[in-house]
């Protein structure tokens, strides 16, 4: 199964295409994909939405070793990407092969999982330009527990600050990633616990899940992501029916990366 795990990362901050190269690598993806891409306004966006769905169809080519042009990626009503498996073999292999992507800053992210649901979530520390870093945060408290709440607004400084909010945000974001959940998932559901940011466990509705695993990552230049990998039966009814197998040995379900591989 660990043939199935993939965590890659990659710095954009270096490319930038001509017009005419970037439309002609936009070209070479569905209809669907290409509309997704040209749709933002800003180029920054453009590439970043264009590194994440290449990153898609590479990863899916490498691991399942799927033609490009037989490649078939569709997503659900809350937007949660997934594979179309239409080759039984790649099913008995990788029974519920799922990638979740990520983009924010400099960073363009992908992860993958074989038998379990995977999320993730990057976050480019931000620093407000017209709100103190209290202010900044106080517009997100009730997405915090108060555990939660405490620990960001009493960490020091206000980089301190801004650094614990974010650590919980993405935490928070690459769970809801995960189980395919839509924007009316309630981010105060959640509670994470920690030591010094390893051994991450996370409460759902104040009881632990225990079926869950947590990795934060530092990527430097300001920027965390985080990965989530857990049980499928936690999944969101219209993600749910997209896998193939929710019982599984517990070996199975404790093998994964706790790193990321960078692709430039």
């Amino acid at each position: 199964m660990e043939n199935g795990v993939r965590r890659w990362v990659v710095d954009i901050s270096g490319w930038d295409p001509p017009p005419d190269h970037f439309s002609s690598i936009v070209s070479l993806l569905p209809l669907h994909d290409r509309s997704a891409i040209t749709r933002f306004m800003k180029s920054e966006d453009r590439i970043r939405a264009l590194v994440s769905r290449l990153l898609q169809f590479v990863l899916v080519h490498e691991v399942l070793e799927i033609p490009f042009d037989e490649i078939i990626i569709k997503r659900t009503v809350e937007g949660k990407p997934y594979l179309v498996h239409e080759n039984s073999g790649q099913i008995l292999q990788f029974p519920n092969f799922n990638f979740n992507s990520s983009h924010h800053g400099d960073y363009v992210g992908i992860a993958s999982e074989p038998l379990c649901i995977v999320g993730l979530d990057i976050v480019s520390h931000a620093i407000p330009k017209r709100e103190t870093a209290i202010e900044f945060v106080r517009n997100f408290s009730s997405c915090f527990t108060s555990l939660e709440w405490n620990k960001i607004i009493n960490s020091g400084s206000s980089n301190a600050i801004l650094d614990e909010f974010y650590r919980y945000w993405c935490l928070k974001e690459a769970y809801i990633k995960a189980i395919g959940a839509g924007l009316g998932f309630r981010l105060d559901r959640l509670e994470f616990h920690h030591t010094n940011w390893t051994s991450i466990s996370v409460h759902v509705d104040r009881e632990e899940s225990r079926e869950w695993r947590f990795w934060l990552f530092d990527l430097g230049k300001s920027h965390w992501a985080s990965v989530a990998k857990g049980h499928p039966k936690t999944a969101a009814n219209s993600y749910k029916g997209t896998l193939q197998r929710s019982e599984f040995e517990l070996e199975e379900y404790h093998s994964g990366k706790s790193y990321f591989s960078s692709l430039l």
